[in-house]
């Protein structure tokens, strides 16, 4: 699975983003391929410096899929929206997206030292 990334700087000075972000969320859900999407809302930075306060992210099931998506009439569109809200201050990036449940992940962890008391050396 692959996704494109955005992330958006300080919304609080985008005297637009209410009225737009609507309109690119139609065109962005027009985009051909779109499997699902999240928005998140940037509640802190725990450490190192950012001036990012939403990241919008657009799953594909493939890179290309993804590059057709971008490339598509509502893509294109969306596009413009975005840059016109966000007034350029907005990083994007596509990246390969790979997730697991967690009891799958816990089945293939080693037992920690402090559960193998029962052990002897």
């Amino acid at each position: 699975m692959h996704k494109l990334v955005i992330l958006v700087d300080e919304m609080d000075s985008l005297p637009t983003f209410d009225e737009l972000w609507p309109k690119f969320l139609s065109l962005a859900e027009q985009m051909p391929g779109l499997q699902r999407e999240a928005t998140s809302h940037v509640d802190r930075v725990v450490f190192g410096s950012s001036r990012c306060s939403l990241i919008h992210e657009l799953f594909f099931d493939s890179l290309d899929a993804l590059r057709q998506a971008m490339n598509s009439t509502p893509g294109l569109q969306a596009g413009q929206v975005l840059q016109k809200l966000t007034q350029g201050r907005l990083t994007l990036l596509i990246t390969d997206h790979k997730e697991d449940e967690l009891a799958n992940i816990r089945k293939y962890s080693r037992p920690s030292e402090a559960n193998d008391e029962t052990r002897t050396p």
